[in-house]
């Protein structure tokens, strides 16, 4: 992925927000006489560190192919994204564009025992259960839930790099910024985005991704902001 300073994205706390909010990622590897292997799977960040080391977990015979531990491989967390019409902008020369925040987190996956696999599946379940009125809990089925698990291989990544982007219309002048977020905001609006609108107004305003629903940017502010 092209690296540019203008949309880098990759401080600590942004990341982990990334994968907190979007856990389905893509892993890919290349594997020797095998080519690439490309696979689909939910991650959490570890809920004993601080920085962005994530587990996750996939089916046994998906793990071998992809020689899981034995190679470097490439975690791919995307976030908000969508297609942006020139037509929002009220003048140019301009053409379409997709604004987009995503996350590559390299490194090599280290597989984990039959119990600290069990430890990622309850943690992963925690995770999204935590969002319900009534978190449901493995324990409710843990006989079952252990007879099962050996299909399964967690693992453990820690990032060797990350590489995060944030292509949010940063490079655009603050009016033009505001009609994209007015119009991923707006109800009426074939390419209705309010979760892209969201980020926008965080990157071009630097507000923390943790932090409450930043205010509406106005003009002055957002030509402060950009950089």
């Amino acid at each position: 992925m092209l690296e540019q300073t203008l949309y880098a994205h990759d401080e600590i706390n942004a990341v982990r927000c990334l994968i907190r909010d979007h856990a389905w990622a893509t892993l890919v590897s290349s594997v020797p006489r095998s080519g690439i292997i490309v696979s689909h799977l939910p991650v959490i960040l570890d809920p004993e560190r601080a920085d962005v080391t994530v587990l996750g977990h996939l089916a046994r015979t998906d793990a071998e192919l992809h020689q899981l531990g034995e190679h470097d491989t490439v975690l791919v967390i995307e976030g908000p994204n969508g297609y942006i019409s020139p037509s929002v902008y009220q003048h140019g020369p301009y053409v379409p564009t997709w604004n987009f925040v995503v996350a590559h987190i390299h490194g090599r996956p280290e597989p984990l025992g039959p119990e600290d696999a069990y430890g990622v599946l309850e943690a992963t379940v925690d995770h999204f259960e935590s969002q319900r009125p009534k978190p449901w809990s493995l324990h409710t089925v843990e006989e079952y839930a252990r007879h099962i698990a050996p299909d399964v291989t967690a693992f453990r990544l820690n990032p060797t790099r990350i590489v995060g982007k944030a292509k949010l219309s940063q490079e655009k002048p603050p009016e033009v910024a505001l009609r994209v977020i007015a119009a991923l905001d707006s109800g009426d609006d074939a390419h209705r985005n309010p979760e892209l609108a969201d980020a926008m107004r965080r990157i071009l305003r630097k507000f923390p991704c943790d932090a409450a629903q930043p205010p509406d940017l106005n003009s002055g502010e957002l030509d402060n902001a950009t950089p």
